[in-house]
């Protein structure tokens, strides 16, 4: 039996297709429904595992849908396939759990147990433990911040 170059847990795929089935969803640019996926279930998860622990698995494009927004315009939202939202939900099952120990626990950004309600719950709690404020405008703050390896915060721009 050969050896694949990534361990994936069939078991992990199989976890992955539950939760994606749980959610339901639309069809994305292969018009593949979930319904469908089911019909071929066995064959459907088997290739994409082999794909994924091969190395051999790219994602397809994504279905471009646009949504009208209260304000006015459309924003476009992106729907995977059904098969890619099961390769992303298993890569996400792998990797929370080995990452998310590694972020502070002011981190709430998409994090399990963490929302934005708990992130205003401890913005209030501290707004009566300290005596200053810091202020900013985080408009397109996401555009132009920069990262570093290190764990330090580094300006904009930089």
């Amino acid at each position: 039996m050969t050896r694949k170059p990534h361990d994936i847990p069939k078991a992990l795929v199989w976890e992955a297709w539950l939760h994606v089935n749980a959610n339901q969803g639309a069809a994305g640019i292969d018009a593949e429904t979930i319904e469908r996926f089911e019909m071929k279930l066995g064959d459907n998860l088997y290739k994409l595992w082999n794909r994924m622990s091969s190395g051999s698995y790219f994602p397809p494009a994504v279905k471009a849908v646009p949504i009208p927004k209260k304000s006015g315009g459309v924003r476009i939202l992106g729907i995977p396939t059904v098969a890619d939202r099961i390769a992303q939900t298993a890569v996400k099952m792998w990797l929370e759990p080995q990452l998310d120990p590694l972020f502070r626990d002011d981190s709430y950004g998409y994090r399990p147990g963490k929302s934005a309600l708990a992130a205003i719950a401890v913005t209030r709690r501290r707004c009566w433990d300290y005596d200053w404020v810091v202020e900013f405008d985080i408009r397109g703050l996401l555009d132009t911040a920069s990262y570093c390896p290190h764990g330090h915060e580094v300006g904009l721009n930089s």
